[in-house]
């Protein structure tokens, strides 16, 4: 052991030259990393103090080769406000500790400062006893593990070109550690271009794409930057989406891209044979993909005939879609969508191989709502017509009959929850119900729109209590679960799709639109998604879409019917008959036109409206069985709050025990 400076710290320093006796696990103060006992290091014998040797000797302030317009500085904090994220700007990992921070908004860790300072002084000595990896033997050696790791330096997956062990603590392609600092370049030929990081987020000259962290080749004064990568484009590139090769077209000019319709300013690539000029990331688009937004697959095309569509319309965005550019078509349905409208968010789609194209068309439509493979009902008896008069639902014990009377029935439907209407199923031995659409439907889904999970399956359920991932209510009725993510959607949001929509409430028809700021027509509430009117500010929220249009309330003797608007003038009139505060005559409400009852439809579906009272819940701790229970002429208080039970309740079916509990007091006492 020697003596040293302290590097700031107030006591003094031991030097440990790696033969260090230490018992427990020390970690260094300024890069935050484990201290070996074997590595040099520092410490403090009165507090148990660490600093790694080269975190201590670590220069204040670093003129780094790739960032030359301004120094930068070690800070022991992060300058950031307390809650956001530090995040180094070569691994791409958060800063925990001491870092290297530059105005310009740049931060390293310790180590990757000098690391890559090493690099650009052509100093490589930590790599220079590392091994080098053949990405061919390590993909079948590690392939899973490895798939997902990307170099440092250009971002690109590590195991397309030979690369440094991962002991060296970085991910590193071998020709990222010795590209040469300055080169001469076509595309710009008025200065050379440096390696530096790229601090300004210039995007790439040759594919307009911005790569935020690792090494670019940059003319700072010019604002011109290259990745690593298109240095040294392919002058020819064939891909299986188009017949002919593409040609690299050095010359800069402004074009628009005929495979996406994008406007471009970049070095483009050609296809003489056809007369058409794309984005170099465009030559690899997928030709065919299945997407959320429709049904059947769509397919890439270059060229379309305009008498073959029937609109123009994107069925994303909506807005025209050019037909002297490329852009994505379903030929079965004639619709069409702009490229980057169809590659917008990666969770929307999957791609098609040619080879697979049949099988998933056949699947994307045999597994559609109604259109049944797997079915979830037995016919014991048909009409005359074909209708299946009589079945066996496999949720229920008892036989359903058909039946179009629905005027007796005061009644909820098993499957969506909402009024009885017709046609329905009912069972003559008990209180169940199913609209005849709910009982048709297939007992697995391929996909549902709007949910995330794109490349899963959908398993139809019930018997127990969830949230609607899309509308967010909690029900007890039928919902689909994905399997991947193990996600609940009701069938009220199953039935939803980006079709046009017609509703009563507005005379035009409406298009869901993924971007929309707002107001809901319905609710008053902002929305960022919905549906709306093309031709006027009209705009409906997915909750609102799904209201039911009539419903039963202990307010009314009658049906309550969904109106979209208060023609009365009186002031006095526009209050809610059940809360008794105002409520604003332009959004919808449930009125009764024979009692004149008007009220929220909040107020009316109540917080638990999708929750069937009688049904029994199969959950919790109490060893008797529960059911779901709404007070009206006395409220006993709640075991667990003590506050009257008002609300939605759980009440014990044997008439000795007294067991009687919140729903929202359940939940919390389960959590």
């Amino acid at each position: 052991m020697s003596e040293s400076e302290n590097f700031g710290h107030e006591h003094p320093l031991a030097l440990n030259e790696g033969q260090s006796n230490q018992s427990e696990e020390a970690y260094c103060s300024r890069c935050g990393k484990e201290v070996s006992p074997s590595a040099p290091s520092f410490s403090c014998v009165d507090c148990g103090f660490y600093l790694h040797k080269k975190c201590a000797e670590a220069p204040l302030e670093i003129n780094h080769p790739f960032h030359p317009k301004h120094p930068l500085l070690l800070l022991q904090n992060s300058p950031y406000a307390r809650g956001v994220r530090c995040i180094c700007d070569f691994c791409d990992k958060t800063c925990k500790a001491s870092i290297y921070h530059c105005s310009c908004g740049l931060d390293f860790h310790i180590a990757c400062a000098l690391f890559t300072y090493n690099i650009a002084q052509k100093n490589v000595e930590e790599l220079q006893h590392v091994a080098l990896e053949d990405p061919l033997i390590s993909a079948e050696n590690d392939g899973e593990e490895l798939d997902s790791f990307e170099c440092f330096g250009c971002w690109k997956p590590l195991l397309s070109s030979t690369y440094f062990s991962l002991d060296c603590g970085f991910h590193l392609h071998k020709k990222c550690a010795e590209l040469p600092l300055k080169i001469n370049h076509m595309c710009h030929r008025k200065h050379p271009l440096v390696l530096q990081f790229n601090s300004e987020r210039f995007s790439c000259h040759i594919c307009q794409e911005t790569q935020k962290r690792g090494f670019v080749y940059c003319c700072l004064p010019c604002k011109v930057s290259v990745h690593i990568e298109c240095v040294s484009p392919l002058p020819v590139v064939e891909d299986k989406s188009h017949q002919h090769p593409f040609t690299l077209f050095w010359i800069r000019a402004p074009f628009v891209c005929h495979a996406c319709g994008i406007e471009g300013n970049c070095a483009a690539y050609v296809c003489c044979t056809c007369s058409i000029i794309v984005h170099k990331k465009c030559i690899s688009l997928p030709r065919i993909i299945k997407h959320k937004w429709h049904q059947h697959l769509i397919f890439h095309k270059y060229f379309l005939h305009e008498d073959d569509f029937k609109g123009w319309d994107c069925i994303i965005c909506h807005e025209d879609v050019n037909a002297e550019h490329g852009c994505y078509s379903c030929s079965d349905c004639k619709v069409t969508a702009h490229v980057s409208c169809a590659m917008k968010e990666e969770d929307w789609y999957y791609i098609v191989s040619p080879e697979n194209k049949d099988e998933e068309s056949t699947n994307s439509l045999a597994l559609l709502p109604g259109e049944s493979i797997d079915s979830i009902t037995c016919v014991i008896e048909r009409n005359d017509a074909g209708e299946a008069t009589k079945i066996k639902h496999f949720k229920h014990m008892h036989y359903l009959i058909l039946s179009e009377k629905i005027a007796k029935y005061d009644n909820s439907c098993e499957g969506c929850m909402l009024p009885i209407s017709a046609s329905f199923y009912y069972c003559l031995e008990c209180d169940f119900f199913l609209h005849k659409a709910c009982a048709e439907l297939p007992k697995m889904m391929k996909h549902v729109w709007l949910h995330y999970c794109q490349q899963s399956s959908f398993i139809l359920t019930s018997d127990y209590i969830f949230r609607c991932q899309l509308c967010h209510h909690q029900s007890n009725g039928f919902a689909y679960k994905c399997n991947e993510c193990y996600g609940h959607v009701c069938l009220r949001c199953v039935s939803l799709t980006p079709d046009t929509l017609t509703c009563q409430g507005h005379e035009h028809p409406l298009l869901f639109y993924v971007e929309y700021e707002g107001k809901c027509c319905a609710c008053g509430g902002d929305i960022d998604a919905g549906y709306c009117c093309k031709g006027c500010n009209f705009a409906l929220c997915v909750p609102c879409v799904t209201l039911p249009t009539t419903i039963r309330h202990k307010c009314d003797e009658h049906v309550l019917a969904l109106t979209y608007k208060d023609d009365n003038d009186y002031l006095k009139c526009h209050y809610c008959d059940i809360c008794e505060e105002r409520r604003d005559p332009n959004h919808w409400f449930y009125h009764c036109a024979t009692c004149d009852t008007s009220g929220h439809k909040d107020c009316v579906l109540e917080a638990y409206r999708y929750i069937k009272l009688g049904s029994t819940y199969k959950r919790g701790r109490h060893p008797h069985p529960l059911i779901f229970v709404k007070k009206i002429y006395y409220y006993p208080k709640c075991i667990y709050c003590g506050k009257p039970c008002q609300d939605l309740t759980l009440e014990c079916v044997f008439s000795g025990c007294n067991y009687i509990i919140h729903w929202e007091c359940i939940i919390r006492l389960e959590d």
